[in-house]
């Protein structure tokens, strides 16, 4: 027998038809002859509304009183399905992150695993049992409940993986699998089959939304192969594994857009050492995730400075670097909502070269202006306006030879 770690997200245990199609696929799991771990995430919009009545009620919402708010809706989750799998004839166990022994730092809200004690879970599987994790939650270090961040089901269910020595980590969510780029965006968007641990990674990296970016650093580290598939189901996923690409494999995986960056340029920076980590350091001590980074020429001992944030950092951001602007004697800051990420992810780029000459020109035909640029060995990043992201990802995509030739027609519920 194996063993195989499912997590299911927020639209797969929506309602309780959806919740009891999870126990009928948990079900067909076991009739193959594997033990399963389950990880769920809060049903439907539940966590969005959890925010939004705290919104409410508060307007300084305490880090530590909003976890203990919004670990409430996956525990429902965990007992609901653990109900479900009952009815089926299947022994099941609900355990809340503390009761599975996910140990965090002390960060309320931005929480990172540190370990996972899978003892008790590993004891109720030996007993014959599935075991049902509340997904996104731990306990820290300091004795407190803490939650992982937006994607940290997915995070927890690869370090349960991990932990246990699952054979698999499947992630089931509301697409088939992941797409050479988002279906809403480009209708002629392609399922993958396969895709390397490290163009998954940019991928996330650069704002695709299937997988969370720590759940993939997760797996990479620790050998886990995932698979990526729809709980409203049967067909195969896309597996993300540390397999070398072939020769067939295109030169671009896929393309990424990420809506909700944000630009702040700070203006007239004195160019002499020590400024940058002025700048950045106090940013980094308040867990504000600096992206993209443009130092422009310096001209008359001046310079300045562009970087991007998440549009949830914002307003924090803002406050550190006004701070900072002053006392290192910039001009002033400006900041930008309106822009978008759009990136080019593929390992075929370690040896085509005239890859970003060919983006560039193909936007610039299609009079879409770059902000931005940065890139890594297997991807080029630029931020455009956010009016121009669908034609841009749309273009790109074309230009590639990406398109599939026909519209992707399965139903696309709302991310959670």
């Amino acid at each position: 027998m194996g063993l195989i770690v499912q997590k299911y997200g927020g639209t797969s245990v929506a309602d309780p038809e959806r919740i009891r199609a999870v126990a009928e696929h948990v079900a067909f799991t076991r009739r193959h002859g594997n033990d399963v771990v389950l990880v769920v995430s809060a049903m439907g919009k539940s966590t969005d509304n959890l925010i939004a009545l705290a919104e409410q009620v508060s307007s300084t919402r305490p880090g530590r009183e909003m976890d203990m708010l919004l670990t409430t809706g996956e525990q429902v989750s965990m007992a609901l399905v653990s109900m479900a799998l009952a009815d089926v004839g299947i022994d099941a166990v609900s355990l809340t992150g503390d009761q599975m022994g996910i140990i965090t730092d002390s960060v309320h809200g931005k929480a990172k695993i540190l370990e996972v004690k899978a003892d008790r879970a590993r004891e109720a599987v030996a007993e014959g049992k599935v075991v049902v994790v509340a997904g996104f939650q731990g306990l820290s270090t300091s004795n407190e409940i803490t939650t992982l961040g937006r994607g940290g089901s997915d995070t927890t269910a690869v370090a349960i993986a991990a932990a246990l020595g699952a054979d698999s980590c499947e992630i089931y969510t509301d697409v088939t699998g992941v797409f050479t780029a988002d279906p809403r965006i480009v209708p002629q968007a392609r399922k993958l089959k396969r895709i390397s641990f490290e163009e998954m990674l940019e991928m996330a990296g650069a704002g695709s939304k299937v997988l969370a970016l720590r759940s993939v650093e997760f797996a990479r580290n620790h050998h886990v192969p995932l698979h990526v598939r729809s709980s409203f189901t049967w067909e195969p996923g896309t597996w993300v594994n540390a397999e070398e690409p072939s020769v067939e494999d295109p030169i671009i995986s896929g393309i990424v857009q990420d809506v909700n960056e944000s630009k702040i340029t700070v203006q007239s920076v004195p160019d002499r050492p020590g400024i940058s980590a002025a700048l950045f350091e106090p940013l980094a001590s308040a867990n504000v995730n600096v992206d993209m980074i443009v130092q422009n020429s310096s001209a008359d001992g001046k310079t300045d400075i562009s970087f991007t944030v998440p549009k949830s950092d914002l307003q924090v951001a803002l406050g550190i670097v006004e701070t900072v602007a002053k006392s290192i004697g910039a001009a002033g800051i400006t900041h930008q909502t309106d822009i978008a990420k759009v990136s080019l992810v593929g390992a075929g780029m370690k040896t085509s070269p005239g890859i970003a000459a060919k983006m560039f020109r193909v936007l610039a035909d299609e009079q879409v202006n770059i902000e931005m640029i940065s890139t890594s060995t297997i991807r080029i990043s630029v931020v455009v306006a956010a009016s121009a992201t669908e034609r841009a990802c749309q273009v790109l995509h074309r230009a590639f030879g990406l398109d599939s030739g026909e519209a992707y027609s399965a139903p696309l519920p709302d991310r959670k």
